[in-house]
């Protein structure tokens, strides 16, 4: 998940209630937030149906096509240099050099997800809920369209236990760091299953969903405390007792199943639920109406699942060839997104082309107008799907 830079300014809402200044004297609500949406609260008309569905084919198509071509660079050629799960395996390329460099990747990927989830996701919000930010903290949180957020982050704290565990079934893999930790160093081993299952219980069933309308809740609190818990273990513990490893050789067929058993499954996933995406919004577009909405809220949901539970490995693929950003950019620019719909050239104006480089504006504008997120509102209104 790529940016969680927070700007109001491209999203100038307003919501039921009136924010109080950084310097009012206040009581931060412990408990739910009503919130109603007054502002670009738009609906789905006879008048702009058209371009609204031919918006969300565009970006459901380039979404099966992103999640294809990571596919592609996984399991058969990334940058002409065969598959990427085989360089890794090999580590026989800089900076993948070794089984220890290799899962070092993993852990790392593990905290980064697990602190962006604790401090961006969760934290953001709530941090601008303390100040008294309520419009700003309602905007900052991710898939707050479709109600979707705390599945969302669940779903990241399981893409953890995944790669912890060398399986996506909650098993743990004979070849898996956790079996390596249970077998030498048990407290460490069971001190980082303790930790991600309190992450995980903490979001999934300690926070009260929609989290846009509990930001002010204790719950969110005790969330965030159990990610920085899980983040201090895994940098702390975990890396450390992979690096303890005297035989490289040991830890060679880890990194063989964390690839073959997690992360090649789930791009498979995604490609398999991403097409059943594109299919759905394409009726959508030759039938709009308020089943085939449904119908494709649905499918976004489903096909949500291996993409969060992918976010654990942002690593290779997905980050170099810009395909993150391209599926998953958040916050959204709903003005531009407006202006795209009613430009009249939509597939031109969410495509991008050439190397992608980061600090490229022109392709982070494109890519705040398309992905998952933009697929989001045109599909969703407040929790549940678009009617017509």
């Amino acid at each position: 998940m790529k940016k969680y830079l927070f700007a109001l300014g491209a999203m100038a809402l307003s919501l039921g209630f009136t924010a109080c200044s950084d310097d009012d004297e206040k009581e931060i609500p412990e408990g739910t937030a009503d919130v109603t949406i007054n502002d670009n609260n738009l609906d789905v008309t006879s008048a702009n149906v058209g371009n609204w569905t031919l918006y969300a084919q565009a970006v459901a198509n380039l979404l099966a096509k992103d999640a294809l071509d990571l596919r592609q660079a996984w399991n058969e050629d990334y940058k002409g240099e065969g598959a990427f799960a085989e360089t890794f395996k090999a580590h026989n390329k800089a900076p993948y050099t070794s089984a220890v460099s290799c899962l070092e990747q993993v852990v790392d990927g593990c905290i980064d997800i697990a602190s962006e989830v604790g401090t961006a996701k969760i934290g953001e919000p709530r941090d601008l809920w303390e100040k008294g930010q309520y419009t700003e903290a309602v905007y900052a949180v991710e898939s707050w369209y479709s109600f979707h957020s705390i599945d969302d982050y669940a779903n990241n704290i399981q893409s953890i236990r995944n790669a912890f565990n060398g399986t996506r079934n909650n098993t743990e893999a004979a070849n898996s760091i956790a079996n390596y930790l249970k077998k030498n160093n048990a407290n460490v081993y069971s001190e980082t299953k303790a930790k991600i299952d309190a992450a995980y219980n903490a979001i999934k069933t300690g926070m009260t969903a929609p989290f846009r309308s509990h930001i002010g809740n204790a719950t969110v609190l005790a969330a965030m405390e159990a990610c920085a818990d899980l983040v201090d273990v895994l940098e702390n513990k975990v890396k450390s007792a992979i690096n303890a490893t005297k035989s490289d050789a040991e830890l060679q067929p880890i990194v063989e199943t964390y690839v073959d058993n997690v992360v090649k499954p789930t791009y498979d996933d995604l490609v398999v639920k991403t097409q059943a995406l594109r299919v759905a919004v394409s009726t959508l577009r030759t039938q709009p109406g308020t089943a085939n909405f449904e119908a494709a809220a649905k499918a976004w949901m489903a096909a949500r699942t291996p993409w969060e539970t992918s976010e654990a490995f942002l690593f290779g693929p997905v980050a170099d060839l810009g395909l993150d950003p391209n599926m998953d950019s958040w916050p959204l620019d709903v003005d531009a997104i407006k202006e795209v719909m009613s430009s009249g050239k939509i597939e031109d104006l969410i495509k991008w082309e050439g190397d992608y480089d980061e600090e490229n504006e022109d392709i982070e504008a494109v890519q705040n107008v398309r992905g998952f997120h933009t697929l989001e509102f045109l599909l969703f209104k407040n929790g549940t799907p678009r009617t017509y």
